[in-house]
Formats: structure tokens, C-alpha cells, sequence
């Protein structure tokens, strides 16, 4: 064995190997060798490669701080999710104009129609701009402040700071009513995630399960999926058809068509019966002024949930729109005459003391993608707390599909619901069976043979689903695209001849064949 090699034997560095003295890593560091010898050279040589990583990490956060410092909220439209222009992967939340950073979960991505994460070939990136329309009617406030004494139960509600109970009932005689509400399509994303939800365990103090609302759009809707969770007493509400930007300033006809075909299609392929359909809500909770709640007025809608809240110390209770909404509108595009007779469910924010996690109408929408399952169930606590050791508003927990894309927030939000289910007046009700107990108040003590939130009458639900529904190919092209498209619908009824849509709720394929009539002129 010569020289190099014995020396390379026991470790030591050879003549041509010229381990040196002093090693400089990339990050500027110097590193001096304890005793000449390669070991200890590829040692130092980790370390120098673990500090250049260190710094490179470093750079790609002061990077990153340094984007989400020159990001600014857009103005005039409130809080809300904004894409990231430099990658569809990721957005921003703007709360009070301060944006935070957010990332979509592992392999999601960030739809700037939609305003959440979701599949690549489902996410339009964005930033995608949109040109406000000018507002077609004059912002006159015609709806004058609340008068108690003029507005009487069942036909009215209202408050003057809208806290106060109906019935004039003392917290502690109040149910806790908890409104679980989801919006948008209803299909494989996340139709196991709501049933993990309605779970059959879950029941309320009189041993009903319990229920939630959901507001459909119908692209990418499974209507056998719809039917079946509307035939186990889910309540059926509608959002619109196209989850279209800026319908908030567009007119009569164009909110009829949205909301009012979105109800015939649920009637055409989930056999939901139209007046079944009460509720609706607006597409990014952009409620559409006057224009839209004379559409509910015209066709025999009993609720809107649009208008979300701010943050406010005491919970706004659900009104009637006799009178001026009883707070600040955040979305600058709600009602301002009165629509005497119509119920409006708001979104109150969702928060926390100090505000961890933002404030949001959507719970979604505050930022506890960080937390884990426990962080996430107390924080659901305190902000239901203000609910519950107050005036009893009803607990609304508006989600869309993202949130159950992470796990710890779907565990977080199970221990939350194990826990209210062992509370005596915690009580899970729909839209409906809301507005049902507000027109007429029960105390708790009523409530276990209270009609209204029973199980055993099921006149009025759909027919159960079929064992093997039709899953129909359908041509798709909408004025905007100069192609034709496919979507499948999935359905226990017949195939239409095409992809139902604006106009043709039926999927008939003759564009322009509905001519809705209002309610209130029909013979």
C-alpha cells in the first residue's frame, strides 16, 4: 500500500487531495479545521452547505415579505381572498386593507372567480379584472329606521341595533340556534366531507339529526347527491347558476334568471319542488341592491342570506326588511327600500379577542390553516361564546369546499360539533326551521314536541334517490367561449339534450326558452 493510500485509509487527507486550513462557505462564514483531516472536511462542508440553505431560506421569506408589503388591497370592495399575481398557488386576505399571505393546500389552487382553492383544472388564475357596471338605479335610502311598535311578529321583526331576542324571551329561555350552511356545487370534492358532517350521531335535544342548508350553484353539481341529502331533510337553497362577477349591479332580468333558473333546475333533476326552494344567497356575498330583493319579492322567496356583518361586540339577530337593515352594509350593494314581509339572515363576522386569524362572513376565510385540530375547536369556541353567553343570535358557520381540503380544520370543526351536541339548548336547525321558530318563540322548555323542528313529517321531501343514476356527457358553450365544451351531470332523472344553463334551465339545447312569470301576476 503506498503513501495516498494509507493516508486516505485512516482518514487523513492525501498530497493531491491539498486539504487546506480554513474553508469559506457561500454565506460568508469561516470555518477552521480542528486537525487535518477529510472527515472533518466533509463535515465542515455540510455544515457550509446547511448555512447556504439556511440563507437561501432566508432570502425567499424577506423575498416574500418584501411581495406581501408591496401587494395593496384593492380599494372599495371590502375584505376579502385576492389572488397572488405571481402564482396561482397562493392569495391574499385582505382584512381592514392589510393583505396577508396565504398558500393553497397541496395541489390546490386558487380560483379568482370563486374566491377559494381548488382543483387545476377547475382554478381560473387570476388576477382577473373585472369593470364594475354603473349602478342603474339611484342609491336613495327609502327604508326609514325601525319602529317597534309598528312591526309585529309573525309578519315583522326588527330592532333598533338588531340584538335584541324576538318574543321578548330572557338568554337563558333562548335555544341556541346553530345554522351550518354550505355554498356552492355539491358533488365528489366534498360530498364525504358532509357526510362525515350529518354523521347520524349528531342529534338535537329532541333526538332529530341535525341539519344544515346548503346554497347551490350548479356548475359541477351532482344532482343524485343533492336529492339524496334533500330527501334526508337538508334544506335546498339556491346561489345562481354561474357564480357570474358583478352581478351585484346588473338587472331584473339577469338576477331572475340566476336565481330563479338555478330553483327549475333543481326541480328539473333533483325533484325538489319550487317551493321547497325559500332561501337564497349571493354570489360573494355581493348582495344585488334593490334589484334582487324584488326578484325574491316577485317569486315567492321567504329569505335572503347575503349581508354580512362586521365585527360587533353583540350578534345581529335575523330581520325582516320592512325597515333599514339594522347595520353597517359591508358590501356597499344592500337593500335600501323596504321589502316588507322578507326575512334577511346576515352573516355575522367570525372573530376572536385580538383578532388571531382575521375577522370573515365565510369561516373559511380566516386564516387558520397554521392551527392544529385543538387550536382550531377553541377557537371556534371563543367565537361562539359571543353567541352563546349573550343574546343567543343564531350561530351561523358559513363554509365553501376548501375548508375541508385541510385536515385540521375538518378535525378541529368535528371536535367543535361533538361538543355543542352535548349542550341541552344547542339546537341545529336549517334557514327555514330558523325563521319557522322567530315567527312564533318557544321557549327551551317547548321545544322538545315543537312541531316546527321535528322528524316525523316528510311530506314535503324529495322522492329517496335512485341505486344507479344517469351520468350525462353534455355539450357546453356558453356566449363567452367560441368552442364547445363538455359537463357531466349526474342525475336520477332523464339526460337533457344539453349542458342546462342561462336560459335554458331545462337543458331543452334552445337557448332563450325560459320566460319566468313573477308569483304575484300569475292568474
Amino acid at each position: 500500500m503506498n503513501d495516498q493510500q494509507e493516508g486516505t485509509r485512516r482518514g487523513k487527507c492525501s498530497r493531491q487531495q491539498r486539504c487546506g486550513q480554513l474553508v469559506y462557505c457561500a454565506a460568508g462564514k469561516m470555518a477552521k479545521f480542528l486537525r487535518n483531516t477529510c472527515n472533518i472536511f466533509v463535515l465542515i462542508s455540510v455544515l457550509c452547505l446547511a448555512t447556504d440553505f439556511v440563507k437561501s431560506q432566508n432570502d425567499r421569506r424577506a423575498k416574500e415579505e418584501k411581495k406581501n408589503e408591496e401587494f395593496e388591497c384593492p380599494q372599495g370592495v371590502g375584505n376579502g381572498n385576492f389572488a397572488d399575481p405571481a402564482t396561482c398557488r397562493r392569495f391574499y386576505q385582505c382584512v381592514d386593507g392589510y393583505p396577508y399571505l396565504n398558500r393553497c393546500p397541496s395541489g390546490l389552487f386558487f380560483d379568482d372567480i370563486s374566491k377559494f382553492c381548488t382543483f387545476k383544472n377547475e382554478a381560473r388564475c387570476g388576477p382577473i379584472a373585472s369593470t364594475p357596471a354603473p349602478i342603474t338605479e339611484p342609491p336613495i335610502d327609502l327604508a326609514v329606521k325601525c319602529n317597534p311598535s309598528e312591526c309585529a311578529l309573525p309578519y315583522c321583526f326588527c330592532s333598533k341595533d338588531g340584538t335584541l331576542i324576538p318574543g321578548g324571551l330572557e338568554p337563558e329561555d333562548t335555544p341556541q340556534m346553530m345554522l351550518l350552511t354550505f355554498d356552492g356545487a355539491v358533488n365528489l370534492n366534498n360530498y364525504d366531507h358532509y357526510r362525515k358532517v350529518f354523521n347520524k350521531k349528531r342529534q338535537n335535544p329532541n333526538g332529530c339529526d341535525i341539519k344544515g342548508t346548503f346554497f347551490i350553484s350548479h356548475e359541477y353539481s351532482n344532482y343524485q347527491m343533492i336529492q339524496r341529502l334533500a330527501n334526508e331533510g337538508h334544506e335546498m337553497a339556491t346561489e345562481t347558476i354561474s357564480l357570474q362577477m358583478g352581478l351585484q349591479d346588473k338587472g331584473y332580468e339577469e338576477w331572475v334568471g340566476e336565481m330563479i333558473g338555478m330553483r327549475e333546475i333543481l326541480r328539473h333533476f333533483s325533484n325538489i319542488s319550487k317551493s321547497e326552494v325559500v332561501g337564497m344567497r349571493a354570489p360573494f356575498l355581493k348582495p344585488g341592491r334593490n334589484t334582487q330583493y324584488k326578484v325574491l319579492e316577485d317569486f315567492g322567496y321567504i329569505y335572503d342570506s347575503s349581508i354580512g356583518v362586521p365585527p360587533l361586540a353583540v350578534p345581529v339577530w335575523p330581520y325582516t326588511l320592512d325597515y333599514k337593515i339594522p347595520h353597517e352594509c359591508k358590501s356597499g350593494t344592500c337593500p335600501t327600500k323596504s321589502f316588507p314581509g322578507v326575512w334577511e339572515l346576515p352573516l355575522n363576522a367570525h372573530y376572536v379577542e385580538g383578532y388571531e386569524g382575521g375577522h370573515c362572513p365565510y369561516l373559511d376565510q380566516c386564516v387558520l390553516h397554521n392551527h392544529d385540530a385543538q387550536d382550531v375547536f377553541e377557537w371556534l369556541q371563543e367565537d361562539f361564546s359571543k353567541h352563546y353567553e349573550q343574546n343567543r343570535a343564531p350561530y351561523m358557520m358559513p363554509f365553501h369546499t376548501n375548508w375541508f381540503s385541510i385536515k385540521e380544520l375538518e378535525q378541529g370543526l368535528q371536535k367543535f360539533l361533538d361538543w355543542t351536541v352535548t349542550l341541552p339548548d344547542v339546537w341545529y336547525v336549517t334557514g327555514t326551521q330558523a325563521l319557522t321558530w322567530m315567527t312564533d318563540p318557544k321557549t327551551l322548555k317547548e321545544l322538545n314536541n315543537y312541531e316546527g323542528w321535528g322528524c316525523k313529517n316528510k311530506a314535503n321531501l324529495p322522492p329517496k334517490t335512485c341505486n344507479n343514476s344517469n351520468k350525462c356527457a353534455l355539450n357546453f358553450k356558453t356566449p363567452d367561449l367560441n368552442y364547445t365544451d363538455t359537463r357531466y351531470l349526474e342525475t336520477c332523472n332523464e339526460c337533457p339534450n344539453q349542458y342546462p344553463w342561462l336560459g335554458d334551465a331545462e337543458g331543452s339545447g334552445i337557448p332563450g326558452r325560459d320566460n319566468y312569470v313573477p308569483d304575484n301576476v300569475r292568474k
